[in-house]
């Protein structure tokens, strides 16, 4: 991974922190879905991005996009779409998560050629 992506990294490392203490500080601790959904993938996404930014051969960007996918749409599966905090934060951090991690992605030389070999027409 380039060394111009590790801001994407740390943001993503804030955002997962957030996300593991949004329930108590955005007040929906009541609802255990919201709260269960947050604090794990939260943790996890902090950890991934953490390992990213200790490991430079490790990339972990696609793990963080398919988090910030699940987050868009654990409201509706979980149920706890009528929270409207619960909701608005999880979807909100998870189109940041996975525009941080296209960025993440697009920087990366290794997936860069990866995907040129495999285009049509080339």
């Amino acid at each position: 991974m380039a060394a111009a992506a590790k801001w994407q990294d740390w943001a993503s490392f804030a955002l997962g922190l957030w996300l593991a203490v949004s329930p108590w500080l955005l007040g929906y601790s009541h609802a255990e879905a919201a709260t269960a959904n947050a604090a794990c993938v939260g943790l996890a996404l902090a950890l991934c991005s953490h390992f990213e930014l200790s490991f430079d051969c490790l990339s972990v960007a696609w793990v963080n996009a398919c988090a910030g996918a699940w987050l868009l749409v654990a409201p509706f599966l979980l149920g706890f779409g009528p929270v409207p905090e619960a909701a608005a934060n999880a979807i909100a951090v998870g189109a940041t998560v996975i525009v941080l991690a296209a960025s993440a992605m697009s920087l990366d030389k290794e997936l860069g050629k990866w995907w040129h070999r495999r285009a049509p027409g080339q």
